[in-house]
């Protein structure tokens, strides 16, 4: 089985097109431009991980040929990441046993809080997942294969959130800011995907001026723009960008 990282939304908290049909200045004919929310997949030889379970992750999962779930990694408790957490039950019924979360030590309290049934018994409904306080630098394990990954804290307005680096590819779905202190993990990326929310400037995501400005401090092999508001038309501004840099689409995917 190839190593295969996917992302499976790479709209903003709304998606494209709104609940409202609102397009914005998106092309309605091109089907890039058709977005869920943020959301990604990493297949590992045997291990399958969700990034986030966004509130489009059913149709996600099964667009996207996606067997099976091993362990959920949080970058952090906006909803627009996790509502859709209780539609992995059917993945805890499959293999018998309790769905491993993992996420920082303030997103699982928050998790355990707003999501207690998936943790905790209640009403005669058996819990679906555990709870745990991932590390700097922490593994995924199934049988005798593990996956080495490192988080990363990034500010994403007044909240901490994290990005993952593993393999070479950092996924940072939801910040404004990356500490000094995390650029330093950011070196010889083959892949950099990070949040490029829209034209103008935002208090918790980066801007398209600011995401270029990152990637060429990075300098990845190749960039992709995530996290997508409706004012950034997929054509439009893949024109406008350097052949290594790329806006991201819903299914895109790489072998690693």
């Amino acid at each position: 089985m190839s190593n295969k990282f996917t992302i499976l939304g790479c709209g903003s908290s709304l998606g494209a097109p709104w609940i409202t049909n609102n397009w914005g200045k998106l092309n309605k004919k091109n089907k890039k431009n058709v977005r869920t929310r943020c959301c990604a997949h990493i297949q590992y030889k045997n291990i399958s991980v969700l990034i986030d379970t966004s509130p489009d992750i059913k149709e996600q999962i099964k667009k996207n040929n996606i067997r099976n779930i091993d362990s959920v990694i949080y970058t952090h408790e906006h909803a627009d990441q996790t509502v859709g957490i209780f539609e992995l039950r059917p993945f805890f019924w499959k293999n018998k046993k309790k769905i491993p979360v993992h996420g920082s030590k303030r997103t699982i309290k928050l998790l355990k809080q707003k999501y207690t049934f998936c943790f905790l018994p209640r009403s005669g409904y058996k819990p679906i997942m555990s709870s745990h306080i991932f590390k700097e630098q922490f593994k995924i394990k199934k049988n005798n294969k593990y996956l080495k990954i490192r988080a990363i804290e990034l500010q994403h307005g007044m909240i901490k959130a994290n990005g993952f680096i593993f393999n070479k590819i950092a996924y940072l779905s939801d910040c404004n800011k990356i500490p000094n202190k995390a650029l330093k993990y950011l070196k010889e990326l083959d892949y950099l995907v990070i949040d490029c929310l829209r034209k103008n400037p935002h208090p918790s995501h980066f801007h398209f001026d600011e995401s270029l400005k990152i990637a060429n401090i990075i300098k990845a092999k190749k960039t992709i723009l995530t996290n997508l508001h409706v004012d950034l038309d997929y054509d439009k501004i893949r024109k406008k960008l350097p052949r290594n840099i790329v806006p991201a689409y819903d299914g895109l995917s790489f072998n690693f």
